[in-house]
């Protein structure tokens, strides 16, 4: 069982004039490119966390709903969970499976989704009026060369994401993607959404 709570935060795209823009450019940035202003980790979080947005080519893809993105790695560090990152799906390295070993055990993908008009990769595996996944079971999805079936999905309260041994479980051939679920009224997201999905062989 996983000993911390994924904390895939939900962001707000703010009105930027050009100005200040060109003065941030440090700021992470959604699909569009848009800036996204969030709380940057401390560097020794950074460090631990040892993100990266790519990794040798690899995508994350959702035909249903037009996603694809790159698919970079992280680590968990200190019970957080938290991509760096706007654009990009993350493996994380230090639960489950490898992508190498995926028959063996559960890979688990972690990403942003955005609300205030940003569009995170995601926005696009949610149906925020709705409160549910947009993904049905039997969808496909496509990371790196491997294909998957989802399974299922649930929303999940986020402080208890910690305490559900089923979402962490170690399973040959499965799939757990997590995002934040938004909510219409454009608040602060409270809810993961966790889809899961089976190796399809």
């Amino acid at each position: 069982m996983v000993a911390g709570l994924l904390c895939a935060v939900a962001v707000v795209a703010t009105a930027w004039t050009v100005s200040t823009y060109i003065t941030q450019q440090g700021f992470p940035k959604d699909m569009r490119g848009n800036p996204v202003l969030v709380p940057q980790p401390s560097e020794m979080v950074k460090s631990q966390t040892d993100a990266v947005s790519t990794r040798n080519g690899l995508t994350l893809r959702v035909p249903s709903t037009g996603l694809s993105v790159p698919v970079g790695e992280l680590n968990e560090v200190n019970g957080i969970i938290d991509p760096p990152g706007f654009s990009s799906a993350y493996l994380v390295r230090n639960y489950g499976a490898p992508l190498a070993r995926a028959t063996t055990g559960t890979v688990f993908v972690v990403m942003h989704s955005c609300r205030g008009g940003a569009v995170c990769p995601g926005n696009y595996l949610i149906n925020v009026a709705a409160g549910t996944s947009s993904l049905k079971p039997g969808a496909d999805v496509y990371v790196g060369g491997l294909h998957y079936h989802v399974t299922g999905s649930q929303k999940v309260y986020k402080p208890d994401v910690h305490t559900q041994t089923d979402i962490w479980t170690n399973a040959p051939g499965r799939l757990v993607l997590f995002t934040c679920l938004q909510v219409p009224a454009q608040t602060e997201s409270t809810d993961n959404m966790i889809i899961t999905a089976q190796l399809v062989t």
